[in-house]
């Protein structure tokens, strides 16, 4: 089978049967994109001619480029490689997988960073109550805090995934479903956005059962919600690189502080594997030590 017929099969495969993420597919789609082209390269313009040194000296060469690509980086690239030549094998497109002696590059660990209770107050107010976009801005913050919801989970909601009184339904990775509870806090900013801004925004465009509207009454992207998160972090003065994940960072962690068994912080984030969220744990570990350090007279 041809290069690109055997890509648009693997792509198809996991949209459809998979049911993953538009972004996750992308991701997929420029790696393998990369791959093909360098295969191409190579003169090879069939699947039955990939060998295990192709693959191998492609991972080689991916790994040698200037400036070198960060570990996470490569590992993707050949997670993709590896999942393409399952999916080959695995459909009997070709005899056997050439990837299977490829190893991905040893990542680091590192943990999450998450604010202080304080620093998380700060951001959380620092959207004006006074301007329309600004009470949109303090629901979003507020419900992603409250749920630990990922920002394209919450980019995604609708007005009628909120329909569950105090339990906000939200679409995770593999479009799996989970149901977290919504504090009164985030609820009280999510109303006042619903009737004060919301029904202004959906005028100004085509309508939409999106939750979170922007200016022009288009739904929310991704892109616009990590503006959000960074314009409220410049206003509360917060020095740390915020990421579009810390609110979910420190959520995890204030739980797990709080005494939340990890389990339970497991379902709520939506976690596959409690491995996942263990990392949290250490996480919460580094910061008994640092109050530990500090405040005993005879830790040092």
């Amino acid at each position: 089978m041809r290069l690109d017929r055997a890509l648009d099969a693997y792509l198809r495969h996991v949209t459809i049967e998979r049911g993953l993420a538009d972004h996750t597919i992308a991701a997929y789609r420029r790696d393998l994109d990369v791959y093909v082209d360098w295969l191409a390269e190579q003169k090879i313009d069939d699947v039955e001619g990939i060998t295990a040194e192709l693959v191998a000296r492609f991972a080689s060469e991916r790994a040698g480029i200037d400036p070198p690509p960060a570990a996470s980086s490569l590992a993707r690239m050949q997670s993709s490689v590896r999942g393409w030549h399952r999916f080959l094998a695995r459909e009997g497109i070709v005899d056997a997988d050439p990837s299977t002696r490829l190893r991905p590059p040893k990542l680091g660990r590192p943990l999450p960073k998450a604010l202080t209770i304080d620093q998380v107050e700060r951001l959380l107010a620092a959207p004006s109550a006074d301007e329309p976009l600004g009470i949109r801005d303090r629901a979003l913050l507020e419900l992603l805090y409250a749920t630990g919801a990922r920002v394209s989970e919450a980019v995604s909601l609708d007005v009628d995934d909120l329909s569950h009184g105090e339990l906000l339904r939200l679409r995770g990775k593999g479009s799996k479903e989970r149901i977290v509870p919504v504090g009164s806090y985030a609820r009280a900013a999510v109303d006042a956005y619903l009737s004060r801004v919301r029904p202004a925004l959906a005028a100004k465009g085509r309508a939409s059962a999106r939750l979170f509207l922007g200016a022009r009454g288009a739904p929310l992207s991704r892109q616009s919600a990590w503006l959000v998160i960074r314009a409220a972090a410049e206003r509360a003065q917060l020095n740390s690189e915020i990421s579009p994940h810390t609110l979910r960072h420190s959520f995890a962690t204030h739980l797990l502080q709080g005494g939340a068994d990890v389990r339970v912080v497991q379902e709520l984030l939506g976690h596959a594997s409690v491995a996942t969220t263990q990392i949290y744990t250490h996480v919460s570990a580094d910061a008994l030590r640092d109050v530990y350090v500090t405040a005993h007279p005879r830790a040092r």
